[in-house]
């Protein structure tokens, strides 16, 4: 066989292979019909077992501009935990922020939940004293970026840490009240008023609905995934035996929609790279679609991918190099860059070739001392690469855009029922790297999303702009809105 003989079998067959990750349409639709579905059976206490897990977040509002005054935020989800003081401005005259970053001790993050929440009081002391705010009681939104059950706008029980955190004695925890006891141990330095507990995701709706109030959906997609949304109280059955609840209005549902597909929903799209991926995670069978979308999954997929195509000898002359064949060793970011560049010779693809052991003599590329490149690559190898992170990316956005028209068309069923079916308007609020930093996903999706819903819908995405910050400040501060307005509701049937 000739080598241009060759070039062509090997990209009939890689053309082949990559054809099991594009999902046309039809089989779209499908998805979103499935995860409606599973939104109304989380929904329910009396439905199938549902893959969502559906929370109720007791946020009862977006902002309708109203909202005002000085607020605290904590943001704990990671190895930086911050404070922040933000002054909200009324009907949009803009929110002011200062804040403090405090670096997470790994052993705080895995040692006792005393030591951890002793470490947050201590911080907060700290950016109190800096800002000569000790003496000052002001609302406070905790964002706890970690999964909870929550019994109450300021309740919420620690289901499980991720993110590296271990610290014993949380988990089963109300997470507030825990934060609490650490302020009591401080000896009255400080008195904290928790208002509200917060999900990131949450945050996210809640930043983009002070900008835009049309926002009823907010999303992230980064390290992993999920989303929530405004949904009927009448519609929420997990609390519907709450008498201290109106059940008029709405609540803000945590949709916890990285486990959608655990009960089947996805088993005729997965593939056997994402198999792989999910056998070799900390927790199998669970979280898939979270695997199909999140950054913390993408490169794993690519890199199954180029394994498979080797190993057939479609791709690298068959050669498989120990690096390529060794999990997490081609990194979600590299199929951001292998995307963005436009060279001619993709020299951004050689360079992550050459990381993974293979070097590109048709670009005569400098030797790096200590890097082995044991096989090689042609110019067609990294063409091969550029169209297996374009397929796996693009099947990552259309599946993220299955979910998110599935909640928005939720969210219009949910409008004609109260009789508002005129308003169309729908904006969903976008926070995380894959979206902000992907050259093609955010286009990708809300592409997909249009042709996915009726064409009367009128849809916008708005980046978010720190919803765990800004977010938690502005969940306080609608919350202080609505119960302000109780009283005043309460004052005047008293009077009556």
């Amino acid at each position: 066989m000739s080598d241009v003989q060759k070039i062509d079998t090997d990209r009939q067959n890689l053309k082949e292979r990559l054809s099991e990750l594009n999902i046309d349409n039809q089989k779209l639709s499908e998805i979103k019909d499935r995860f409606r579905k599973a939104i109304s059976d989380g929904l329910s206490n009396n439905g199938p077992k549902s893959s969502l897990k559906m929370l109720p977040t007791y946020v009862r509002d977006t902002p309708d501009g109203s909202e005002e005054g000085e607020f605290l935020a904590l943001d704990l989800g990671g190895t930086n935990f911050r404070v922040l003081r933000i002054q909200i401005n009324k009907n949009g005259r803009g929110i002011l922020m200062d804040n403090q970053v405090y670096k997470m001790p790994a052993e705080v993050m895995t040692g006792t939940g005393e030591e951890l929440f002793d470490y947050i009081a201590e911080s907060i002391a700290n950016f109190l004293e800096i800002y000569d705010m000790k003496s000052v009681k002001l609302p406070l939104g905790f964002t706890f970026s970690f999964p909870c059950v929550q019994n109450g706008l300021d309740k919420g029980t620690l289901l499980r840490w991720t993110k590296g955190f271990s610290a014993s004695g949380v988990v089963g925890e109300d997470v507030v009240r825990l934060l609490q006891e650490a302020v009591a141990r401080m000896n009255e330095e400080y008195q904290l008023q928790v208002v509200a507990l917060v999900n990131d995701t949450v945050g996210t709706m809640m930043s983009c609905g002070h900008e835009d109030h049309d926002c009823a959906l907010g999303m992230i997609v980064g390290t992993g995934t999920n989303a929530c949304y405004m949904e009927s109280m009448q519609n929420i059955d997990k609390i519907a035996e709450d008498e201290d609840l109106n059940a008029e209005g709405q609540m803000c549902i945590n949709t916890e929609w990285g486990a959608f597909g655990e009960q089947g929903e996805l088993d005729d799209i997965i593939t056997e790279f994402d198999r792989e991926v999910d056998r070799n995670s900390i927790n199998p069978g669970c979280m898939l679609y979270e695997k199909m979308i999140s950054g913390m999954y993408l490169g794993e997929v690519v890199r199954n991918v180029l394994v498979d195509l080797v190993k057939s000898g479609d791709m690298l002359n068959g050669k498989l190099s120990e690096k390529l064949n060794s999990k997490g060793e081609f990194e979600t970011a590299f199929v951001t860059q292998v995307e963005l560049d436009r060279t001619p010779s993709l020299r951004v693809a050689a360079q992550i070739f050459r990381h993974l052991g293979y070097d590109s003599p048709d670009l005569k590329m400098p030797p790096i001392p200590g890097l082995r490149t044991d096989h090689v690559c042609t110019l067609a190898d990294r063409q091969a690469l550029r169209e297996v992170c374009e397929t796996v990316s693009r099947r990552a956005a259309h599946l993220c855009a299955s979910g998110v028209a599935a909640l928005l068309e939720r969210i219009l069923l949910n409008r004609r029922a109260s009789g508002a079916q005129t308003d169309r308007n729908m904006t969903v609020g976008v926070d995380g790297t894959v979206f902000k930093k992907h050259p093609n996903f955010r286009r990708l999706m809300e592409t997909k999303v249009r042709e996915l819903l009726p064409p009367d819908a009128r849809i916008t995405f708005r980046m978010s702009h720190d919803g765990s910050g800004k977010g938690a400040a502005l969940v306080t501060a609608v919350a202080c809105r609505m119960a302000e307005k109780n009283d005043i509701l309460k004052s005047c049937r008293l009077s009556l």
